[in-house]
């Protein structure tokens, strides 16, 4: 009986720098260029199976995080943001097996592209005030939603944290403490939906000890880095989501 694992080198090109990539952007960036590894192992394999593949690796990354920035995240501002984030992972197991990966990609580029030519065309003053909490519920609700379809719940979070203006060190922080509660609460559904099998599971454990390494250079990253050079690499990172995740919806 053959072992059941993927063993394609093609695979394996895209996954371990796609790995690499979210530990160090979820640890580092806030998830600023982790919605990139799914879109990235999908050039060997299906979406469901990326996301399903990563479910382990993004649990361990989060639990490392977590650690990493125990006392730093916004308490506050994670407890406005769960609820309506477990509201869009509802949605997302709801509509899973109808609603097509690329349409979700599709939308997601579309709306990380938008929020960046907004903040281009009228960049934010020094006394702006924050956006509106109903905003917050809505892009809480879209970010719990495109994270149970493709992990890319990050620039729809992002486009109401960034706003706010914290701290590198916060923003991560409270990134990494909000996408661990969503990405624990999706294990079960995901097992519903048949996506957490044998073959995908033995793959993520031959890829999960380069999460470690992304994470302990993106902590480092966070601590040291410039606020303005971290919200300058978060829009790059931002606008190369988008472009990849329309590439995706109409290639």
């Amino acid at each position: 009986m053959n072992f059941p694992l993927i063993t394609d080198p093609f695979f394996y090109t895209f996954a371990i720098p796609a790995v690499l990539l979210m530990g160090i952007s979820k640890s580092g960036f806030g998830a600023g260029f982790g919605s990139l590894a799914v879109p990235m192992m999908a050039l060997a394999v299906t979406v469901p199976q990326a996301a399903a593949i990563l479910m382990p690796i993004l649990l361990l990354i989060d639990i490392l995080g977590m650690a990493a920035f125990r006392k730093d995240f916004d308490m506050r501002l994670v407890k406005f943001l769960l609820p309506f984030g477990l509201l869009g992972t509802l949605v997302g197991t709801l509509l899973f097996s109808i609603m097509q990966p690329k349409v979700v990609a599709g939308i997601v580029g579309v709306f990380t592209l938008l929020f960046l030519a907004q903040r281009l065309a009228f960049p934010p003053k020094p006394d702006s005030p924050p956006p509106p909490r109903w905003l917050g519920a809505l892009l809480g609700v879209t970010s719990g939603f495109t994270s149970f379809i493709s992990h890319a719940g990050g620039p729809p979070l992002s486009a109401y944290v960034i706003p706010l203006r914290l701290s590198p060190v916060t923003f991560t922080a409270t990134m990494a403490f909000f996408f661990f509660v969503i990405n624990l609460s999706k294990w079960i559904p995901y097992a519903w939906l048949g996506l957490l099998d044998m073959r995908n599971m033995a793959t993520s454990l031959v890829l999960l000890p380069l999460a470690p390494l992304g994470v302990w250079i993106g902590v480092r990253l966070a601590r040291r880095i410039d606020p303005v050079l971290f919200y300058r690499i978060l829009y790059v990172g931002m606008f190369l989501t988008g472009i990849k995740l329309l590439w995706d919806a109409f290639r």
